[in-house]
């Protein structure tokens, strides 16, 4: 499996709207066959700042998101609203093992 934290940094001014947007494309995400996890974290004490935990099945997966009419959608709708370019870290997981990380249900 491949995971990936995405750090988002957004306009205060584009926090509500930004996390409307992210929500409807980790909803539609979670349709995906090869996405096992996706969720969407904002900062305590920042809430301006949110990491998008992304998790894939294989290597080849997150460009097949990036495909995705949703995904494109998301990328163009939020584009504006982020206060710097996001960045993105990408991890091998160790444990539990993978059957433990298919416990989310898609909504």
């Amino acid at each position: 499996m491949l995971i990936v934290h995405v750090h988002v940094s957004v306009k205060p001014e584009c926090v509500e709207a930004f996390r409307e947007a992210t929500i409807q494309n980790a909803r539609q995400s979670l349709r995906e066959p090869g996405v096992v996890r996706f969720d969407v974290i904002q900062q305590q004490d920042d809430a301006t700042r949110f990491v998008l935990i992304e998790i894939y099945r294989t290597e080849q997966d997150p460009a097949r998101h990036k495909e995705t009419a949703h995904y494109a959608s998301w990328r163009d709708t939020v584009a504006d609203m982020m206060a710097q370019p996001r960045t993105s870290v990408k991890y091998t997981h160790v444990y539990p093992e993978t059957a433990r990380w298919e416990t989310v249900d898609a909504v």
